[in-house]
């Protein structure tokens, strides 16, 4: 071991991009640990995401900067939205007064780095490939609650997300019975919905809507009319902020943005709970979760998770192995090339087993 710190010095960077999720600083504790403590790396922390880099925001991190962080939410290195490869088409930014992307391949080199360190989801990851593309080396990280990143099976991020869903769906049950009532929870999702799917399962959901399952009311109503002949006085809908119609499933996506400014107000939540009481007459409520789904501490499992992903992030940066990503696939933790991700969003196959389980134990998919 000791003679492996001696033989590899290097300076890395690293940002948190995109939204907050719990696991973020596990993550960051990871990969620092691992690469200062093992590999004898210096290590840059770059604030708000890739704002940071092209504001030049950045400052050496010690080891107190990364000691005491492995159970707090959010990120010690601030995220923000920045994306700088959007609007590349010969216009300058008001603010640096030239290209985003030449000016974070400066300030990559003014700060000697030797590579940088994205954590974050789709757009993070995608922006990590074509800065690759750029000639900088570039090592991503799986972050998400929507699990929705293509090359892995799980996201650090999504656990903690599921937990918290799971048990804003169990509060819900209790009020819904009392007032015998159906009470709708909107969760994020909105391409994808496993979040949905999983708190869905999870929290006994009677119906579950998810964007890769276009819902048609009329088996909604059915299914809640049924309900009620059975005896059973109310009902629990988990929909993803995604979610959509058969009706709007036929439309491109312009007419499916025009419809949806008209219909779902303030949200999808509000606007499935108002089809329902029209259809059943059923008394119906609403709760959107929010961000308070991406808020907290981190569960055990996204510690170790995120943890792990962290060290093997230390490992490929130590072996010079850039432009990958790492993944979990199976119990195996390795890793993919950042094109695999880029520009892709991995969402529920219908054939996935855990729509069979939904619809096994009697959940309504909103389409049968």
């Amino acid at each position: 071991m000791g003679d492996r710190k001696k033989s590899v010095t290097k300076t890395i960077g690293i940002l948190t991009s995109g939204g907050d999720c719990p696991g973020l600083n596990a993550a960051i504790r990871g990969v620092c640990r691992a690469a200062y403590d093992r590999y004898n790396m210096s290590i840059i922390g770059i604030a708000n995401g890739y704002r940071g880099l092209i504001d030049g925001d950045a400052r050496l991190l010690r080891p107190e900067d990364f000691s005491g962080i492995l159970t707090r939410g959010g990120t010690i290195l601030g995220t923000s939205r920045e994306k700088p490869f959007k609007s590349r088409n010969g216009e300058y930014d008001a603010d640096v007064g030239q290209d985003k992307v030449e000016v974070i391949k400066e300030n990559y080199k003014k700060l000697n780095l030797d590579c940088l360190v994205v954590l974050g989801g789709n757009g993070t990851n995608t922006t990590g490939y074509l800065l690759s593309q750029e000639g900088l080396n570039v090592i991503g990280l799986p972050k998400t609650i929507d699990n929705d990143i293509v090359g892995t099976d799980m996201t650090f991020g999504f656990h903690s997300a599921v937990s918290i869903a799971t048990e804003a769906i169990d509060r819900l049950h209790s009020t819904a019975h009392s007032h015998n009532r159906v009470m709708v929870i909107e969760l994020m999702g909105h391409k994808a919905g496993w979040l949905s799917l999983y708190a869905g399962v999870a929290g006994g959901g009677d119906i579950i809507l998810i964007p890769e399952i276009p819902y048609d009311i009329d088996a909604i109503g059915r299914h809640l009319l049924k309900r009620a002949r059975d005896g059973k006085s109310f009902s629990i809908v988990v929909v993803a902020e995604g979610a959509q119609s058969v009706e709007e499933a036929k439309m491109d996506k312009k007419e499916r943005k025009k419809y949806r400014e008209k219909t779902a107000k303030p949200s999808i939540g509000y606007r499935v709970a108002r089809e329902i009481e029209a259809e059943t007459g059923m008394e119906t409520r609403v709760t959107v979760l929010g961000y308070l789904q991406r808020g907290g501490i981190p569960s055990a499992w996204d510690r170790v998770l995120a943890t792990t992903f962290g060290t093997a992030a230390a490992e490929l940066l130590a072996r010079g192995e850039y432009g990958k990503m790492v993944s979990l696939k199976g119990n195996e933790v390795g890793s993919v090339d950042l094109s695999e991700p880029a520009g892709r969003v991995k969402t529920v196959p219908e054939d996935h087993y855990m729509i069979d389980t939904a619809r096994s134990v009697g959940t309504c998919l909103g389409n049968e």
